[in-house]
């Protein structure tokens, strides 16, 4: 009789799963047992991901468009209408589906001009407003949804919350955009938070229903240290609120270890998307293909 190994399949196995195989010699023979191995699960910038509790569904890659951004520019806006816009839409044709902008990087323009050449309900839009009293952020909405030529912004946040009172602060803010997104004005709010004690009161907040944190391995241009960050995303997880992780790349600094930072941000269990601002189509699409090996 021909040697031979043999699989022992199971339907489980058409999820992707895969089990090692140990050979054992017996009276000549040979038996294919298996032996028990980890599943592996790809991954990949283009998976569709859920943000929490919100039912907003997109791609777990979103694209940054504030690298360095104040004052209505960025390095990505330094591209030009049309250069950030292609770049947008090269993003989209390899499966991103998150356009990640803001007031404060004078981004919506770009994002307005790549939203005429796809589906309006194939892409989430995402904004940020620097507004700390009621009528300002009232105004800021009506603006965003000109600038960015769109009736609905699927999330909407308050932009660089440092004070861990915000949540009493601001809460004309935060009824502003609550009315909002029961008008169907956006489709979900929450905050990005700058101090850990922002982002202790957002985990604690119900109002919050996405987060975007600051998160990388070696600190950088975070809130505390990894450890103490993460700590507190986890608590938003258990609350169902949806977490985009930023500063992936640590503002730069971890540009020579961009591999060693997707494995961390993926690894830590608690984010339910990532936002990188690729400078360039070879650089977006090397990112990409980061993301799948890491």
């Amino acid at each position: 009789m021909n040697r031979r190994r043999f699989v022992l399949g199971s339907t489980s196995a058409a999820v992707g799963a895969w089990v090692g195989l140990r050979t054992v010699g017996y009276r000549g023979f040979s038996r294919a047992f298996a032996s028990p191995a980890p599943l592996v699960k790809k991954v990949a910038a283009s998976d569709i991901v859920t943000l929490g509790n919100t039912g907003i569904r997109t791609s777990r890659l979103a694209m940054g468009t504030g690298t360095v951004g104040s004052g209505h520019h960025s390095n990505q806006t330094a591209l030009g209408l049309r250069g950030l816009s292609d770049l947008l839409l090269n993003g989209y044709d390899h499966g991103l589906r998150f356009f990640d902008s803001a007031d404060v990087y004078g981004s919506h323009p770009h994002v307005a001009e790549a939203l005429k050449h796809v589906p309006r309900d194939k892409v989430t839009i995402l904004t940020k407003t620097w507004a700390r009293d009621p009528a300002t952020a009232r105004a800021d909405l009506d603006r965003f949804r000109r600038e960015l030529g769109t009736d609905t912004i699927d999330v909407c946040l308050m932009h660089c919350l440092t004070e861990g009172d915000w949540t009493e602060r601001y809460k004309g803010v935060m009824d502003v955009l609550s009315e909002a997104k029961e008008k169907g004005v956006i489709r979900a709010h929450g905050c990005s938070c700058h101090s850990i004690e922002a982002l202790r009161a957002a985990a604690k907040s119900p109002w919050v229903e996405v987060d975007l944190a600051r998160i990388n391995p070696i600190g950088s241009h975070m809130d505390a240290s990894p450890e103490e960050v993460v700590s507190v995303l986890k608590e938003m997880k258990a609350a169902g609120k949806g977490i985009i992780g930023m500063k992936i790349l640590g503002q730069g600094d971890l540009r020579g270890r961009v591999d060693d930072a997707l494995r961390y941000a993926l690894s830590l269990g608690v984010l339910d998307a990532f936002t990188i601002g690729a400078e360039s189509k070879s650089e977006q699409e090397d990112l990409i293909r980061r993301v799948a090996a890491a």
